[in-house]
């Protein structure tokens, strides 16, 4: 027993000592290095270790211009905000000129170009991606063979909580395609997409769904784009479209429990991906029902050259089509394309659910959308 304490009390000397002798100097005191730090009063402190930088900023999506860090004697960078809005953030440092993600921050923002961390500050009452006491979806990481692109892409799917416990049970599809530079995954890492629908079918507000998160650049398998197509081009031929029938949704409908028809498929997506979204669905009425276009448009000579299926026989189309969705932020740089968009679907008497938010291009409005619409969707 008297060796056990002993051991125990030198373990413990060590871990202190490891802790208060930072870089391994003794005498100094400990260091605080945790970033973000997110303060009651909801605004946040910042951290960065950098004895060597010359300048460090702080750069975030609250923020109108980057804020500069103070150094102390140790290199440690730290500035204070003022409280903000609840919500996720994305933010990075700037350091002598160059972004750098926080290192002390597990939390990313998934894209092939830019990298940034995020910042979740929590509402007094929880908002609606928060993670709440109810029961939760799947979250799947998959791997499918596209004859398309000569190679495996990847796949995020969620199920929700009770697709295990009932193995007769079928469910309808969301097909939710990435925006411009996004990846499969940032649905999932940052808009929250899983918790988003979690919460909602705690509370009976969305009907039970697969939610299908594809790889939306059409380059190469795996490899980021050098000029990736821009929310509202006109695409002749999108590999994604045929990836996504050829490929996507056999590999779906075969390793899933899925119902397999238009009203049971939905297709959505946020800039590139929503124009992407706006062709393929209306190009394939037999396959989707349900199109959710989220910050994105389609130019009036690319529809009217080539969606005639769409607007020459409206009633049909109005019938057909469950919903068509069109959403985007005030601020938004393809606020006022979206807008002439709208209009031209009024002009052509196609029905459609419109949602103008406050802010930009962002995921805060994302998520905003996905909480509105899929409220809607197989309903």
């Amino acid at each position: 027993m008297k060796k056990q304490s002993l051991l125990i009390i030198i373990l413990i000397s060590i871990t202190i000592g490891c802790y208060s002798q930072p870089g391994g100097r003794a005498g100094r005191p400990m260091i605080n290095r945790s970033s973000p730090e997110v303060l009651d009063d909801k605004s946040v402190i910042f951290r960065f270790f950098a004895p060597e930088a010359e300048d460090v900023k702080l750069s975030a999506e609250f923020l109108q211009e980057p804020l500069s860090m103070i150094r102390d004697t140790t290199g440690l960078w730290t500035i204070k905000t003022d409280p903000v809005k609840p919500d996720i953030y994305p933010y990075f440092f700037l350091v002598d000129g160059i972004q750098v993600q926080d290192p002390g921050n597990v939390l990313y923002f998934s894209n092939e170009r830019f990298k940034r961390s995020l910042v979740d500050i929590p509402g007094e009452t929880p908002l609606v991606h928060s993670l709440k006491d109810v029961p939760h979806g799947s979250v799947t990481y998959c791997d499918y063979y596209s004859d398309i692109f000569k190679g495996y892409r990847p796949l995020v799917i969620y199920t929700p909580p009770e697709y295990d416990k009932n193995s007769e049970k079928k469910y309808p599809v969301f097909y939710l395609i990435s925006g411009t530079t996004d990846t499969e995954e940032t649905y999932f890492k940052v808009g929250r997409t899983n918790l988003i629908l979690d919460n909602h079918l705690a509370e009976g507000k969305v009907e039970p769904m697969i939610v299908v998160m594809p790889y939306g650049n059409p380059s190469v398998p795996g490899a980021t784009a050098t000029n990736p197509p821009a929310p509202g081009d006109q695409i002749n031929e999108d590999p994604i479209e045929n990836d996504l029938i050829n490929n996507i949704i056999p590999y779906v409908e075969s390793n899933y429990r899925t119902l397999n028809d238009n009203d049971n498929r939905a297709i959505g997506g946020f800039s590139r991906g929503g124009g992407q979204t706006l062709r393929i669905g209306f190009k394939h009425p037999e396959l989707f029902s349900w199109i959710c276009s989220y910050s994105s448009f389609l130019g009036k000579e690319d529809f009217e050259k080539n969606f005639r299926n769409v607007y020459e026989d409206p009633e049909r189309t109005n019938e057909q089509m469950k919903l068509l969705w069109i959403s985007v932020g005030n601020e938004d740089f393809l606020y006022e394309q979206t807008v002439e968009f709208m209009d031209l679907l009024k002009e052509k008497n196609i029905n459609f659910e419109s949602m103008v938010t406050s802010g930009g291009h962002t995921w805060m409005n994302m998520k905003q959308f996905m909480d509105k619409s899929s409220q809607l969707l197989f309903k």
